[in-house]
């Protein structure tokens, strides 16, 4: 018997599952980069928004969530609870006291209510006094008892949560263990910032004292950032009052400590959380709206969850330089807005992480880019947007399925090389396979033999079996296409204005679309042309595919048409065999040139020497045999004038096209004029 058993895959992601799927999200960041959106700030909106058609919420959903328990926080409760039960406790312990020295006829009790008449105001510096005092009421003894156990218990758990609920036994063993906890904490903590402690002290330490933090944290430095958090959100809780709040509340804290026999170790804590944690933004102040007091313990409670509330809503919102989806904590997010928010955002991530694993984006220096891949695929759908506005059987419609030549047939034929358009030689290709495979001794598999039935001389009948067809295999080197008239390739140049009046107009979106469109046709459909793409604002520049999709205008003065000229000759210079091409988008008049020395000189309105130059370069095209086709994207009375007078001198066309048939107009030009070469 077989010793093998099969079950699903559990070491690691299951090799044979399909890959994510990103098309979705790959469109809908091609989409925006095509209306002219940077590829960072595309995939942003993306993460933003979330994917449509899916259930998963995006960071904005997130984000608002966040925003709305903020809100909630803020209206819980009023942060000055403690002060308030404290007086009320004094209050009553006072009234208890009067009561007990009303009936007593004797100058003792005269004494006393004299002492109890000369209470300050402050309710800090009231239970300072009666510290010492000797109580008559047995009752008001124990309320006034209760008061300072209520403050010891409030002070501590706002510094240790949950302690609280340790001390309700009131056992002065328990007390004398936290004293010794935070001894030994606070012996830890000088022993780690001399650089001597070990993991093996904080296991002790949490051995014996584990049960005064629920959290359980791992080590030193979670412990560390819990208390720390907490220590800020005090402090805050303190900058919150009112002055007159603050003081008395924090003279309230003090006798606490002092009663407990822990201020000094309280002050040695806070002294070292702040040197670790400083970050934390100490003594913000951050206001509290509700109407019900809180306790010191849930009031900084409530503020460490508005402090990290207010960190993850930083992070939600991926503003800051080099953000990233990894700098978002999934705990915060968990104790914030549970189970499923956490599962938005993995579903966020692996958008994110699919996209730059599966080659569509990549971070060249902390700036997102889009790859060639993506590239290609933003070209198809930038021609396919194109195609759809031109109208069937127009001209440079590429979706024509009926047959064609590429030229008159000369009746010669020669090997295939990528990129022919001529009609496919079959039987030069066939028997070329077949010379081949008889030379170099090659049997080709045999199909299944055919019995056959055939006369014996003797008068018989015998059964034969003979050989069937013998299958041809063809190899690239097979191929061959029939010779036709002679048909040369083009050298294509498309200057399209960097400049910001693109933006201001609303014309740069559709500038960059038809770049990526025709950039997509040229090398998909006619791969023997020779494209270039030059950018022009004050200077210009050769654009290559990958830069195109994250193509940007630039804010500076200047439409330096003659310096793009330039370029776009010297692209034509080395394709002489090439027939020209040039085509350029601008939505302004030549306001700048390149002079002598390489800069370049901006000029408005457009200076003579402007003018001379560009228009010079223009007869230089002529010269060249390259008709320039001018797409103007504004009705400027310079611009028309200008395009006019470089018609009149190239003899090439002019269009006035909306931006959003931009792309039709200049594909349809191309194809126009490639269609009617030979």
């Amino acid at each position: 018997m077989s010793g093998y058993r099969y079950g699903a895959y559990e070491d690691g992601p299951d090799p044979l599952a399909p890959p994510y799927d990103v098309r979705g999200a790959l469109d809908a960041v091609g989409d925006a980069v095509l209306d002219g959106t940077r590829p960072g700030d595309a995939l942003r909106d993306l993460l933003r928004r979330g994917l449509p058609g899916r259930d998963g919420r995006g960071l904005d959903d997130l984000l608002r969530d966040v925003r709305e328990r903020r809100r909630a926080l803020r209206d819980r409760g009023r942060l000055d609870g403690t002060l308030e039960q404290a007086r009320a406790l004094l209050d009553t312990a006072i009234g208890q006291e009067r009561a007990e020295l009303f009936p007593d006829p004797s100058d003792d009790a005269r004494l006393r209510e004299t002492e109890l008449d000369a209470l300050p105001d402050d309710t800090s510096q009231a239970v300072r006094r009666l510290s010492n005092y000797e109580w008559k009421s047995g009752a008001a003894r124990e309320t006034f008892e209760r008061l300072k156990d209520m403050l010891r218990s409030e002070v501590l758990d706002a510094q240790f949560q949950g302690m609280k609920q340790a001390l309700q036994s009131q056992d002065p063993a328990q007390m004398q263990r936290v004293k010794d906890m935070m001894s030994a904490l606070n012996a830890m903590l000088e022993k780690d910032a001399r650089g001597e402690h070990t993991p093996e002290d904080f296991d002790r330490f949490m051995d014996d004292y584990g049960d005064f933090f629920p959290d359980r944290p791992e080590n030193l430095e979670e412990l560390v950032d819990a208390l720390a958090r907490r220590a800020a959100a005090m402090d805050r809780l303190l900058a919150s009052l009112s002055p007159e709040q603050r003081a008395e509340l924090a003279g309230l804290m003090d006798e606490a400590m002092k009663d407990a026999g822990l201020a000094m170790e309280m002050t040695r804590l806070g002294d070292s959380l702040r040197a670790r944690r400083p970050d934390l933004g100490w003594g913000g102040a951050e206001p509290m709206t509700g109407e019900d007091p809180l306790g010191m313990g849930d009031a900084t409670s409530a503020l460490a969850e508005l402090a990290d509330l207010a960190e993850l809503e930083a992070a939600l919102g991926q503003e800051y330089p080099g953000a990233r989806l990894d700098d978002i904590d999934e705990d915060a997010v968990r104790r914030a807005l549970g189970r499923r928010a956490v599962d938005d955002l993995q579903a966020l991530r692996r958008i994110e992480a699919e996209l730059e694993r599966q080659g569509y984006l990549r971070r060249n220096r902390g700036k997102l880019e889009l790859t060639p891949k993506a590239v290609r695929r933003l070209g198809e759908t930038a021609l396919r947007r194109v195609f759809s506005q031109l109208a069937s059987g127009r001209p440079g419609d590429h979706d024509q399925r009926d047959a064609g030549q590429a030229g008159e047939l000369t009746g010669s034929s020669r090997p295939w090389r990528f990129g022919d358009e001529q009609p496919l030689d079959v039987v030069r290709t066939v028997s070329n396979a077949v010379r081949r495979s008889a030379m170099n001794g090659l049997s080709a598999p045999v199909a299944p033999a055919v019995p056959a039935e055939v006369a014996d001389p003797a008068g018989g009948v015998r059964s034969d079996i003979v050989p069937g067809p013998r299958p041809v295999r063809l190899g690239v080197d097979d191929f061959e296409v029939h010779e036709t008239e002679r048909r040369t390739g083009a050298a294509v140049c498309l200057l399209v204005d960097l400049s910001y009046s693109m933006v201001l107009r609303g014309t740069w979106a559709a500038a960059k679309q038809t770049t990526l469109a025709l950039h997509t046709l040229v090398t998909s459909k006619f791969p023997q042309d020779a494209i270039q793409i030059v950018g022009f604002s004050n200077y210009a520049r050769t654009l290559q595919p990958t830069e195109m999709a994250g193509l940007d205008w630039d804010m500076v003065q200047g439409t330096n048409l003659h310096h793009a000229l330039m370029i776009a000759g010297r692209h034509l210079d080395r394709h002489p065999d090439f027939e020209p091409i040039v085509l350029v988008v601008t939505d302004g008049e030549p306001t700048a040139h390149l002079r002598p020395d390489g800069r370049s000189l901006f000029d408005y309105p457009p200076s003579t020497e402007t003018l001379v130059l560009t228009l010079a370069e223009v007869d230089k095209m002529t010269r060249r045999g390259a008709g320039m086709n001018f797409f103007m994207l504004a009705d400027d009375r310079r611009l028309v004038s200008f395009v006019e007078e470089v018609a009149r001198r190239n003899g090439g066309r002019v269009f006035a096209p909306d931006a959003q048939r931009l792309g039709e107009y200049v594909v349809s030009d191309y194809l126009r004029v490639r269609r009617g070469r030979r």
